[in-house]
């Protein structure tokens, strides 16, 4: 990085103005490089300080992201780890010991470090424009903030604001930002260098949270309210699979974030931190989804530009497909056979848009971008029409061939079939070369993954713009060949299908998915079935287990006596489990009925499936294997995907254990002859 980073103005009354604008990069990240020169120009400022300091971003996307995570795969001790966070730290001990008023303006998103380094600022202005994300998200790659985070949160916001920032990783939006005090001002862009020099001229008292907050961190309160914070941390993630958010509560517990002595200890946990597994598996995973974001920049998000898409079919599928490209700023029209179909998918899309959408304007014009179409108007005006009805071959067929002819020659025609190969859908299509699949996963607002399907005739521009038609979505794409199942579904169904084999054995429900629980999935396949729908498993499982030929070695009567009693699941309040408010109702589970011979059976089946599909090239490489079950089929992200973490354990282990289990069970444990690729 040839370019400085960092511009130091000097503005009115004597106000300096330190803008970052990282050159070549889209956002603002703190590398060494740029924390070395922020720490030179820091240094300047000691000597000659100004009347006050705005810190502010010169990039239109947001402050800072954050450290450069590239950078933390380039550590190879805990040494050279603490000598990078120490430096962080460095820097912003001096900027909160600078004598004159410092402020961070933040505009868009200010995350990990850029928001610690906002916080070593005496005072914060966000710009009130509907996109200020503020959080500080170090636990989701399995560590924790090393800048300072961990003390000067705690001081500003409380303890319990500040754990709730650090242990979730979750943003945290302008309105509430202001009310917590994460921001003194919350203003409109062009009232924000007013907002600054205001602060600077009065220097108001910087904000502390209530005496009841602050007096949790007393040291013989934190003693009472350890043990409480550590059970809420046991019922959503394991000590021994996530270190970071104990070692949160830790350094809380121990030094109430108060003293040099919390600083010091923050920067050895965190140093520590970095060479875990579970650190270096999250930052894989991180990588991974960054790969997946930039196959829809580039050369793929040039060509057709789709600004209208028409959705036919109004279930839970197409109805959530179309509300979220409308809240995505799509023009959608929504077919189905009746205004009553299409009502409920109307409705679900206005609930949507009141949660993710802030302003009143922005939910209206959400409102009026989504049309329920019965005629199918919209279709000759589409630049992409989506099918998105049953999983029927003929059914889907027989609606190609009354869309196709209406269609506009250059718009594209998807289906977000989970299991039909695209082969067998194009027969009869005139044009095959512009159609995709574009397999979207349930729930679409809050699953992250969309595989595009590949088929023998599909052209390169058709698959690019697909691409970047999936990241306008804000989803990520995952360029699949046509094959049964794809990625997701492939190694699902198998996985799920061992489950519902141990349940007709006669294993409870609840110590199979403790057994997957156990290994680190975020639920078991009993659970994820009754979430899916028993009937969709049902039906697709069917599909899936034919092709691949790899059907249950006996049947799956209980799930067969469910779909035929409509107990479907989720959707209906009862499966395999009994739900209330979309929560299942388990009896509790002694983990020493949980076997580890039960957690091979569930998991093995899940890698050996994905080791199959590396073979047969579904996808075009091991880390896209990875990056597809991990966002796809939640693979416990900790262990950085199936094949990641096949060839950490061992592939000759995993292997002679799944010869083990053939033994013991039958032929469907037999290991792939994919295992010699790893």
């Amino acid at each position: 990085m040839s370019e400085s980073a960092w511009t130091l103005e000097l503005g009115p009354e004597g106000v300096a103005w330190l803008t970052l604008d990282v050159p070549g990069r889209s956002a603002n990240t703190l590398s060494s490089q740029v924390l070395q020169e922020l720490e030179r120009v820091v240094v300047s400022l000691e000597q000659s300080p100004p009347r006050g300091l705005v810190l502010r971003s010169g990039k239109k996307s947001g402050f800072i992201a954050g450290a450069d995570v590239n950078e933390f795969t380039t550590l190879n001790s805990a040494d050279e780890a603490l000598v990078m966070v120490r430096r962080g730290q460095s820097v912003c001990d001096r900027i909160a010991a600078l004598p004159c008023p410092t402020i961070a303006l933040l505009q868009g998103f200010a995350l990990g470090g850029g928001m610690e380094l906002a916080l070593a600022c005496r005072y914060r202005v966000g710009v009130d424009d509907g996109r200020l994300a503020l959080g500080l998200p170090e636990v989701q790659l399995g560590i924790h903030p090393g800048f300072g985070g961990t003390v000067r949160s705690v001081q500003l916001l409380g303890m319990r604001a500040a754990m709730d920032m650090m242990l979730t990783g979750r943003t945290i939006r302008g309105d509430k930002a202001l009310r917590m005090g994460l921001v003194d001002r919350l203003v409109p862009l062009e009232q924000a260098s007013a907002a600054c020099a205001e602060l600077i001229r009065t220097q108001p008292a910087p904000h502390r949270p209530p005496l009841l907050q602050r007096a949790l961190s007393w040291r013989p309160v934190r003693g009472f309210v350890r043990p409480t914070l550590e059970e809420q941390l046991a019922g959503r993630v394991n000590r021994d699979h996530y270190p970071a958010p104990y070692a949160i509560v830790d350094l809380w517990a121990k030094h109430g974030a108060q003293g040099r002595a919390a600083y010091d200890a923050e920067a050895r946990s965190i140093a520590g931190l970095f060479q875990t597994s579970t650190a270096r598996n999250l930052v894989r995973v991180f990588q991974l989804q960054d790969r997946l974001k930039a196959l829809g920049g580039g050369e793929a998000a040039k060509g057709l530009r789709i600004a209208h898409v028409h959705v036919v079919g109004a279930g839970i599928m197409g109805g959530d497909i179309a509300a979220w490209c409308a809240l995505r700023g799509l023009t959608v029209t929504l077919q189905d056979r009746t205004a009553e179909q299409v009502a409920p998918a109307i409705r679900r899309a206005a609930e949507l848009f009141a949660k993710r959408l802030p302003q009143a304007d922005e939910r209206e014009a959400a409102v009026r971008r989504l049309v329920a179409d019965v005629e199918g108007n919209g279709v000759p005006q589409a630049d992409l029409v989506i099918e998105a009805i049953f999983e029927d071959r003929d059914a889907k067929r027989a609606l190609y061939a009354s869309l196709v002819p209406r269609m506009r020659p250059e718009a594209l025609l998807a289906t977000n079939t989970s299991s039909l190969v695209l082969e067998t859908l194009a027969e009869g299509l005139a044009d095959p070369g512009r159609f995709v699949g574009l397999h979207f996963f349930n729930p679409v607002a809050q699953m992250p993954l969309v595989e595009i399907i590949e088929g023998p005739a599909t052209r390169p521009e058709a698959l690019a713009a697909a691409l970047a038609f999936t990241r306008r979505l804000d989803k990520l794409p995952l360029p699949c060949r046509s094959a049964p199942g794809f990625l997701v579904n492939r190694v699902l169904i198998p996985y799920m299908q061992e489950g519902l084999i141990a349940l007709e054995q006669g294993v409870m429900p609840e110590i199979i998915d403790a057994a997957a629980t156990r290994f680190g999935m975020p639920m078991g396949p009993i659970e994820l079935a009754d979430v899916v729908g028993l009937d969709v498993c049902k039906h697709v499982g069917e599909i899936i287990s034919a092709a691949i030929g790899r059907k249950p070695p006996l049947p799956l009567t209980r799930l067969e006596s469910l779909v035929a009693a409509r107990q479907l699941g989720r959707k209906s309040g009862q499966g395999f489990y009994h739900w209330v408010d979309g929560k299942p109702q388990k009896q509790k589970v002694d983990p020493a009925a949980v076997s580890d011979e039960l957690t091979d059976r569930l998991m093995l089946t899940f890698v050996n499936e994905s080791v199959a599909c590396l073979r047969n090239r579904i996808v075009a490489d091991a880390d896209l294997v990875d990056a597809g079950v991990v966002f796809g089929a939640g693979f416990a992200p900790f262990r950085g995907g199936p094949i990641n973490w096949a060839r950490q354990t061992g592939p000759e282990l995993l292997r002679k254990r799944l010869e083990v289990l053939a033994l013991q069970h039958g032929s469907r444990f037999e290991p792939d002859p994919g295992w010699s690729l790893l």
